[in-house]
């Protein structure tokens, strides 16, 4: 079989995961993190502000919503999807784990995740 390293240009993939805290790029961060194309954040959930502020340079965010999926709040959503950028809620596992992938194929995602 044939390994292929993966490039992700210049915003970070996810390492891990954990109770409390994300491994993004090598360095740890407790609490939740929004990893955008500008660079990664702390997040406490549900401030869509940031995201908006990086509206053109995203086509997909992926919200990763603990250890089990919960609904959005409605505001939060809308204004998201009213900005033209596509919106998809997951458990934060499950949200990891796209993100890395969406991130590989090139697109132009955002990673909004609360910790488990």
């Amino acid at each position: 079989m044939r390994m292929t390293e993966i490039d992700y240009d210049a915003q970070p993939p996810v390492d891990s995961y954990g109770p409390g805290f994300f491994r993004v790029a090598g360095r740890v961060h407790e609490g939740g993190v929004l990893v955008l194309p500008e660079g990664l954040e702390p997040w406490q959930g549900y401030d869509a502000a940031p995201i908006l502020a990086a509206a053109d340079a995203l086509d997909l965010v992926l919200v990763g919503t603990g250890a089990e999926l919960q609904l959005l709040p409605a505001a939060f959503r809308e204004a998201i999807e009213a900005a033209g950028i596509g919106l998809e809620q997951m458990a934060t596992p499950a949200a990891c784990r796209t993100y890395n992938v969406v991130l590989a194929e090139g697109r132009r995602v955002a990673l909004a995740a609360l910790p488990v």
